[in-house]
């Protein structure tokens, strides 16, 4: 295999993907260790969070946007490290957030919060679906049902919306980020709308 064919490889690999994924994580993991106050990140895991995961919700109607876009195509078939990436920073966000509390009184006081339980519901949401992010549930559950259980991500965002805009100092961030979302979804459904039932066909490839 010539370099050019290893290098090709390589960032065609699973690892290549991963390694982008995870470089954000770094600093703030690295953070963490250091003592500082963990409230401070607080924000950007769970902004790399609903990131990660609203790439993976637009990808679809972008392909439908940009049928014949190759790097569309490339991204599609990694869809679901993005998801996985979105849980883990989620993970992290709420690690960080347990730790910041320090204990469980403060927790259960906090929970009654909008801005708290919808992010306590989103993070639980995310569970199953990253669990079951994999070529064998969907050989065992059937595609159909896999992706039923999928299309909870969109419960998901929208809690994660709402959490976002409550806990923040404004509005602003999020609907920066979940306004393209919302459009492109708007979008994917007057398509599949308007094509009927050839739009099954598709949707059908569009699981991975």
């Amino acid at each position: 295999m010539s370099n050019r064919s290893r290098v090709a490889a390589f960032f065609n690999s699973p690892y290549f993907i991963w390694i982008i994924l995870a470089l954000p994580s770094v600093g703030m993991i690295n953070y963490a260790l250091g003592g500082n106050d963990l409230g401070r990140m607080l924000h950007p895991t769970g902004e790399f969070a609903a990131r990660f995961m609203i790439i993976s919700m637009i990808l679809s109607p972008l392909r439908l946007l940009f049928p014949k876009a190759a790097f569309i195509r490339w991204l599609m078939r990694r869809r679901r490290y993005f998801g996985v990436a979105a849980f883990g920073y989620a993970a992290l966000h709420t690690l960080y957030y347990v730790i910041d509390l320090g204990s469980l009184s403060a927790i259960a006081a906090d929970f009654v919060k909008l801005g708290i339980w919808t992010g306590w519901l989103a993070f639980l949401i995310f569970v199953p679906l990253t669990i079951t992010s994999n070529d064998f549930s969907i050989r065992k559950m059937g595609p159909l049902s896999w992706k039923t259980l999928q299309r909870f991500v969109y419960v998901a965002a929208i809690l994660t919306l709402i959490h976002w805009i409550t806990v923040s100092h404004g509005p602003g961030g999020a609907l920066v980020h979940f306004v393209p979302l919302a459009l492109l979804e708007i979008y994917r459904i007057w398509h599949n709308f308007r094509n009927g039932p050839k739009s099954n066909t598709a949707r059908a490839r569009a699981l991975s």
